[in-house]
């Protein structure tokens, strides 16, 4: 529980200070009708999940003799899927989601980032969407915000940036909104009264102030419980509040995927907080949760081998994880490249086969009708989205 202060006050009110800034609250965008009844949420996985040992292709002979103590398959708890891919046994939650329909992934996908594998520079490239191929003035702002631009009747409160940690992917020009749920504005009517009277003559502050008083009002203060997936349902609970309300669009973090070392461990927690967030979107959602798409992506993959330390180190090619009651749920997408001798990238990750932004393409598309020349010149400029996986029911 955050009780906040000046400082935090003005923490919080930096969270949600572009979308004063860049939008201010009275224009005729207020009052236009909300985008879509559809939803998006975005989970960036901040560490490099390995999409090997999540979604394990033990149907490939090839895993089993590159790694010995990770990503066993269903011999060692892996949940089988399809007789070829098994889940992680923290992801054990999910499986009901599989069997419905409502929980799917794509294996071998990325990020045009290659060979560098610095976990910043990866994530950066994640959320602005582009390549460094593109001019450096391209490579400003995220993709979400360059959706939003593309949306008739977006407004800020479209889109939530949601926690504490910076998200990029929506920053740009189109206004939106962030809030962390465990924080609350604790201040007396005299106190909204002087802090009105000061920022009076500051929009950004102003507004600001004005936004963070409502959105405290509008929703309830969330207690942090314990366990390893308390802060990611909190963070899922309070997405899926706002997205019943106005918005359509979320996105937050889930840290703690960089596996180097006793990755059994670390992908466990890591996995059971994605579970938890998942899970709380669903249950917060309610029938809403069959109009949500949402995307679990990272950064880039992982090694084929298991290193020394029963880890694994900064790969290529992961895996992308759908659920929502929208997605056309309970397979596979993408092509499997294969784990054996000449089929690997670089001779030691996955190869890609699918650009993982391809996949948020045609999901923009089906959620929010937006125009493919948009999502390839402008949300993902330089793209070429290719054929329609067919992700949504």
């Amino acid at each position: 529980m955050i009780e906040l202060n000046r400082r935090l006050f003005l923490k919080s009110a930096a969270l949600i200070g572009c979308s004063a800034a860049a939008h201010p609250l009275m224009t005729s965008m207020t009052f236009a009708s909300v985008p879509s009844d559809n939803r998006l949420v975005v989970i960036i996985l901040r560490g490099a999940m390995d999409g090997l040992d999540a979604i394990q292709p033990y149907g490939d002979p090839m895993l089993a003799k590159l790694r010995q103590n990770i990503s066993v398959g269903p011999d060692r708890g892996a949940l089988d899927l399809d007789g070829f891919y098994a889940l992680h046994p923290s992801l054990a939650p999910l499986l009901p989601l599989w069997q419905k329909g409502e929980l799917a992934f794509a294996h071998a996908v990325s990020t045009p980032y290659r060979d560098k594998r610095s976990h910043f520079d990866g994530q950066d490239l994640l959320e602005a969407g582009t390549g460094h191929d593109l001019p450096v003035n391209w490579q400003v702002g995220g993709w979400l915000n360059r959706l939003l631009q593309a949306m008739p009747g977006s407004k800020a409160e479209t889109a939530y940036a949601v926690g504490l940690e910076q998200m990029k992917i929506l920053s740009g020009e189109a206004a939106h909104l962030g809030w962390a749920p465990q924080s609350s504005l604790n201040f007396s009517a005299q106190a909204q009264l002087l802090l009105e009277h000061i920022y009076h003559d500051d929009p950004l502050f102003r507004d600001t102030a004005r936004d963070a008083f409502r959105i405290s009002s509008e929703t309830e203060r969330t207690d942090v419980g314990k366990g390893a997936d308390a802060e990611a349902v909190a963070l899922g609970r309070f997405a899926a509040d706002r997205l019943n309300a106005e918005a359509r669009i979320a996105a937050f973090s889930i840290t703690g995927w960089d596996s180097h070392a006793n990755q059994g461990a670390v992908i466990g927690r890591a996995l059971e907080r994605l579970s938890g967030a998942i899970l709380a979107l669903r249950e917060g959602l309610g029938e809403n949760w069959g109009r949500t798409t949402v995307l679990a992506m990272t950064e880039f993959g992982r090694t084929v081998r298991e290193n020394g330390s029963s880890g694994t180190d900064h790969g290529t090619g992961g895996a992308l994880i759908m659920s929502g009651g929208a997605i056309r749920g309970g397979r596979a997408y993408g092509d499997w490249p294969g784990l054996g001798e000449g089929q690997l990238y670089a001779d030691r990750d996955l190869m890609p086969t699918r650009d993982i932004r391809a996949y948020a393409g045609w999901a923009m598309r089906g959620l929010f009708g937006t125009e493919l020349a948009a999502i390839e010149q402008s949300v993902f400029p330089g793209l070429d989205l290719g054929g329609d996986p067919k992700i949504l029911a």
